[in-house]
């Protein structure tokens, strides 16, 4: 046996862009020869990028795969493992790992276990494969296993029971938080248990309301973290392996993000990513004053630059002036664009077009929704004008009870925070004052009451619960699926729990016609948590 560099490519593939991705993966592999690697290891699937959905039923898929094969068969001196998928003459397709040396392919690896769950749709696409790979290099035996496989005590017991010295490992793992944390512990479990290197190499970057976050590893056959690259972060990380102990070289690992930074770094890439790669020249959205929009805007800003972001303040007669200078003085210090455009008239001119209709009806949430359906209008105009892509504000607590407007503050074509509680959007704010000298977000923005400032001295808790309160219930019963019999032992007062619920489960025809946004929880409001907009199910129901 004999010593050797390894590379691993966390790697942020154009989902779709085949010919891009080989170009890119090329790049990285001749990177990795100069600095004298001799393996480089990519993630799942990364010759088309995950998921790839029903561009995998695409016709011409295969004549793309062999052509981006030939791309990478130009690499010499250097064993690349890849990620793409396998269609065989028979017509199956499997989602597959290559293992490729000077233009060889010395191997190929089908998935065993096909994720069918959360976010997962694998066994729409793919075959599962049955067949295990080894392969050796520098007297070296490599087994290969690919993202869920790692998840099966009995596949990675097959693979270990072949005496290979280490396990590759191509990932598409998707990121929520806390999930860093939890595969370097379980995956130490298993270098432990088997007594065999792993090698656990993950996508990076946003992909629709997906975020993948990197934190690619290994682990040494002894427990011992050899290499733990940093979250969010695309680049090629380098160790050595020592033939002597059999292990490779402890480099000093990426230190783990807190949680609210690892949600606050994620929601920056995955709205660079959405933005960028889907071709528009910057975004603008509506800075009420509040701390949604002020939280909106410093992600956009940290992640696409203040040049390509737009701001827009819309105040109405209820908008308070203090609302006005908070977002006139956060604009200023972040150095966006920005614009104030009254909305009185429009919402005049509504009124005045609705009279013969609604008569001396008293005033109700209609007129609160006409003014937040004229600043929708704007943002919109102005979006068709220009072609900056519309943010919306909106907050996962907002969401799930309701309190936002069809076709007004729910207008866009990213939710950043959509998955993000009440409290978390606190906790984030706080958070990014504490990365500047002087705080980006004023302080009078996130210690004021919040405000939809749609009728006189409004506040958000005269109709529903502290948002402590309320994200608690939220959690209990969007996350964790309690029923309202659970969550009201608890100790939550009764009528709250049923109205939280009540409001969350008549609002899911409003969620369906809202934009994505990128998921951070293990139940999102989208791929995850899907129930039927009609139905007859009661929350006391058996």
């Amino acid at each position: 046996m004999k010593s050797f560099k390894i590379a691993l490519a966390q790697f942020s593939p154009h989902i779709g862009n085949i010919d891009a991705n080989a170009q890119k993966m090329i790049e990285q592999a001749l990177e990795a020869k100069k600095q004298n690697a001799d393996l480089i290891i990519f993630p799942e699937l990364s010759v088309i990028g995950y998921p790839s959905e029903d561009l995998l039923l695409r016709p011409a898929l295969a004549k793309r795969i062999d052509k981006a094969f030939k791309q990478l068969a130009e690499v010499k001196d250097i064993v690349m493992v890849f990620g793409f998928v396998h269609l065989t003459e028979e017509g199956q397709r499997y989602n597959s790992a290559a293992v490729m040396k000077d233009g060889q392919v010395l191997g190929i690896y089908n998935k065993h276990n096909l994720p069918n769950y959360g976010v997962f749709d694998e066994k729409r696409y793919f075959n599962e494969g049955h067949q295990h790979l080894v392969f050796e290099y520098l007297g070296h035996k490599f087994g290969v296993l690919i993202c869920e496989d790692i998840w099966s005590i009995n596949t990675v017991k097959q693979v270990a029971q072949l005496n290979v010295d280490s396990i590759v490992i191509l990932n598409a793992s998707p990121y929520e938080v806390g999930k860093p944390q939890h595969r370097v512990q379980t995956l130490t479990e298993l270098s432990k248990q088997f007594n065999v290197n792993l090698i656990y190499v993950n996508q990076v970057g946003g992909q629709d309301d997906l975020i993948f976050d990197g934190s690619s590893f290994i682990i040494n056959h002894d427990s011992s973290l050899a290499l733990k690259a940093p979250s969010f972060k695309e680049a090629l990380y380098f160790t050595d392996f020592n033939p002597e102990d059999k292990k490779f070289n402890v480099a000093d690992p990426s230190p783990n993000l807190d949680a609210i930074a690892e949600i606050y770094q994620g929601l920056v890439m995955a709205t660079r990513d959405y933005v960028q790669r889907s071709g528009f020249p910057g975004v603008i959205l509506g800075l009420s004053g509040g701390i949604d929009s002020a939280l909106t805007l410093a992600i956009a800003v940290d992640a696409l630059g203040p040049d390509k972001v737009q701001a827009v303040m819309m105040p109405y007669t209820y908008t308070a002036q203090i609302s006005v200078e908070d977002a006139s003085e956060q604009a200023r210090r972040m150095g966006v664009t920005f614009g104030i455009a009254e909305i009185h008239n429009i919402v005049n001119s509504f009124m005045q077009t609705l009279y013969p209709f609604f008569g001396n009806s008293p005033a109700d949430a209609t007129e609160e929704n006409l003014q937040a359906r004229a600043r929708g209008t704007l943002l919109m105009g102005l979006s068709n004008k220009f072609g900056n892509l519309v943010l919306s504000t909106g907050n996962k607590s907002e969401l799930a009870v309701g309190y936002c407007t069809l076709y007004g503050d729910m207008v866009g074509g990213f939710a950043v925070l959509k998955d993000v509680y009440k409290t978390i959007v606190f906790e984030l704010a706080k958070y990014r004052n504490s990365l500047s000298d002087t705080p980006v977000i004023p302080e009078r923005v996130i210690t004021r009451p919040p405000s939809a400032e749609l009728r006189p001295d409004q506040k958000d808790q005269d109709s529903l619960p502290a948002y402590d309160i309320l994200d608690a219930i939220l959690y209990a019963y969007i996350e964790e699926d309690q029923s309202q019999a659970d969550i009201i032992a608890k100790g939550f007062d009764k009528a709250v729990v049923e109205k939280v619920i009540r409001l969350v489960d008549r609002n899911e025809y409003k969620r369906r016609q809202g934009a994505i946004g990128p998921r951070i929880s293990s139940r999102a409001f989208s791929r995850e948590r899907r129930y039927p907009i009609v139905n007859g199910w009661r929350p006391d129901d058996i």
